[in-house]
């Protein structure tokens, strides 16, 4: 598996017919734009290439675009939103799995008051006791700022005794909001499974996801296209999946293991390490997502 240290995307982005970019590590920290993200955004759209954001908020794609306007990412800097939270209402929606066949279903969400949407005009009813669910949505913890999914063990062990099912809006395990790691709906999911749970996740790097990028993109050849991520885990795996050229972005999730300021790049054998420990690769390397 080999890869190419890169110090943008001006090399490369001519080679490709549209891109899938990742929202937080990528275009955003949780609080403000990564510098050059913007102007990298616009570059890519010169030429009348497609961009979508494909992105594990476990909010539905509206949320999202709101939220990405108080950040000062307009709409003209991109062309669609997909969120796991739309791929969870869509299930939500067609109730394909048996437990959502039924009528009058009631469901426990795992999630703070900013994660909402997924059932709006649905027919269920969110309870507020596990005992009284039928199953189990997972955007993430209630306080993230200051929990650990420690806190939430005896209430995901009860859940896991009444054989709930759990539909996990966002796999992510962590994020970095500024300079602090924060845990997402992943983290709890992932401690549900240890416990017995039964869970569904949406999102990246599931190949749904991309599917639906690609058809929303009106692009069949994955080879037209290049992913930007950075998320080892997520992103590159997803894309590595599809067979989509990628491109990990070292200042995001895995800045602070690598010991990364401002948008540095990791030494070779630390993306080698990474590489070798995920047994997949990303095509090539930047700081920053920057033209």
């Amino acid at each position: 598996m080999s890869f190419q240290f890169m110090p943008g995307l001006a090399q490369i982005a001519d080679q490709y017919d549209a891109y899938i970019l990742d929202l937080w590590g990528v275009v955003h920290d949780g609080t403000r734009p990564y510098p050059g993200a913007l102007n990298c955004m616009q570059q890519l759209r010169a030429n009348g290439k497609p961009i979508l954001l494909l992105s594990n908020a476990p909010r539905t794609n509206g949320f999202v675009e709101t939220f990405l306007e108080t950040l000062g990412v307009s709409r003209s800097f991109y062309d669609q939103i997909l969120t796991s939270g739309d791929l969870t209402r869509e299930v939500l929606t067609d109730r394909r799995f048996d437990y959502l066949k039924k009528e009058n279903l009631n469901f426990y969400q795992f999630g703070a008051d900013k994660d909402r949407g997924l059932d709006d005009g649905l027919d269920y009813t969110r309870v507020f006791n596990v005992a009284q669910a039928d199953f189990l949505i997972c955007t993430g913890l209630a306080h993230d700022d200051v929990e650990t999914p420690e806190d939430y063990r005896a209430l995901l062990a009860e859940a896991a005794r009444l054989n709930l099912p759990m539909l996990c809006a966002n796999p992510d395990l962590t994020v970095m909001k500024g300079d602090r790691m924060l845990y997402c709906a992943g983290s709890l999911a992932a401690l549900y499974e240890e416990l017995g749970g039964q869970v569904t996740l949406f999102g990246k790097p599931y190949a749904n996801a991309y599917e639906q990028s690609m058809q929303k993109l009106g692009v069949s050849d994955p080879s037209k296209i290049l992913a930007v991520g950075d998320s080892m885990r997520t992103d590159i795996k997803g894309a590595n999946g599809m067979q989509i050229d990628c491109v990990l972005c070292s200042g995001g999730i895995h800045a602070e293991e690598w010991g990364l300021t401002d948008g540095g790049c990791p030494t070779d054998e630390q993306v080698k390490a990474l590489v070798d420990l995920h047994g997949f690769s990303p095509t090539y390397v930047v700081g920053h997502m920057t033209w």
